[in-house]
């Protein structure tokens, strides 16, 4: 491992290996290191703007998907529903569907990794200095700037943000009697979200319910978990034939500053870990390590990390991470409140938003890019 380097990159998941696979041809030296671990086989939703992203860095024809053409978006129990269309964008998808350990296994062959576990890190004398712990024990790197990467944020990680929605997500694969036809559906419940997301020739599961009824439905044996599902969802798809093994996780909302400490950054899950609903939360950490990327590549190397930089990192993201948590957050807090008087606005605002395609197109782009124009 390097005694020494410009970045020094703590990950081991996507967000972590796109920044490091964006700095790979730039004269930027990094090192980036994560414990050995296993990937979980679950799919994950990529925006058009994700796609972008890694056609530049050359990876994206290596990833299998499906692409996402329409979104259906309605509400159990209430009128009012909203179709988003990649026709009426000019692109060839709104988002993409592919397995979590594939995109993560083609982005880590473009930017392999120190197998190690940061132990602890200081700030002292215009550096970072990292005691980490490898296969080969213990030793210490020195880097201008540290960036804390993805969930493993490692040692030392400060305060941050934290709301409990009081839900779970229990996740799965169904198969249907009818075919999807690259359709994504987000079915509002008064416990959260239903959202079936075209996956191959099945449909992956994201069902948002409270702890108790995620527990139940856990131990259903297959036909009556199916059942429960169709009543909840609805005729659309038809029968739903099969399920594939079950799991869930609770759903929280963390958030914290990127410019975290002297020469220390955040991005992706270490700064900001979102609720599931309209599926933001990788993609919002996928422009996280681009624009960090952007700015090192134009940073001479004896300005990196310094209190400019950090803080001109935390400028340029601010608008899009808060959009970002505040759009989720009122998502997840909007549709899930049981109100007969939230249900008629929720209804209304749907319709409206079907009637007027000026702002179907606009939140639609926002799903896509954040609020830049590209990432």
């Amino acid at each position: 491992m390097a005694e020494h380097a410009d970045v020094a990159i703590v990950g081991g998941g996507p967000v972590a290996c796109a920044l490091a696979a964006a700095l790979a041809d730039s004269p930027v030296s990094f090192v980036r290191f994560a414990p050995e671990t296993s990937a979980a086989d679950r799919p994950i939703a990529l925006s058009h703007a994700s796609r972008l992203l890694f056609e530049r860095l050359g990876v994206w024809d290596d990833i299998r998907s499906t692409p996402i053409r329409t979104i259906h978006v309605s509400q159990r129990g209430g009128f009012g529903r909203t179709l988003m269309r990649a026709s009426e964008l000019g692109v060839p998808a709104l988002g993409y569907v592919a397995p979590y350990s594939a995109v993560l296994a083609t982005l880590a062959a473009a930017a392999p990794a120190q197998r190690a576990s940061l132990l602890d890190w200081s700030v002292d004398a215009g550096r970072v200095t990292l005691r980490v712990r490898g296969a080969d024990g213990e030793r210490s790197l020195s880097a201008r700037l540290l960036v804390l990467a993805d969930g493993g944020s490692g040692a030392g990680a400060p305060a941050e943000h934290w709301k409990d929605y009081g839900q779970q997500a229990l996740v799965a694969d169904v198969s249907t009697e009818r075919r999807h036809a690259n359709t994504a559906w987000e079915r509002f419940t008064s416990e959260g979200p239903i959202a079936l997301l075209p996956f191959g020739d099945r449909l992956a599961l994201i069902w948002t319910a409270r702890p108790g009824t995620v527990a139940r439905l856990l131990g259903l044996p297959d036909g009556p978990f199916l059942k429960e599902l169709r009543e909840a969802f609805g005729g659309r798809l038809g029968a739903f034939g099969a399920v594939t093994a079950r799991s869930a996780f609770p759903i929280a909302l963390r958030y914290r500053d990127p410019g975290v400490a002297p020469r220390a950054i955040v991005v992706g899950n270490a700064a900001q870990t979102l609720h599931p609903v309209a599926g933001q939360g990788l993609n919002l950490g996928l422009r996280d390590a681009w624009e960090l990327a952007e700015q090192l590549r134009a940073t001479r190397a004896e300005d990196v990390g310094s209190a400019q930089f950090v803080a001109s990192y935390a400028r340029r993201r601010d608008v899009d991470r808060r959009a970002g948590i505040v759009v989720t957050d009122s998502l997840a807090r909007f549709f899930s409140d049981s109100s007969p008087f939230l249900a008629g606005a929720r209804g209304a605002g749907l319709a409206a938003l079907d009637l007027l395609p000026p702002a179907r197109r606009f939140l639609a782009r926002r799903m896509m890019y954040g609020t830049r124009a590209l990432p």
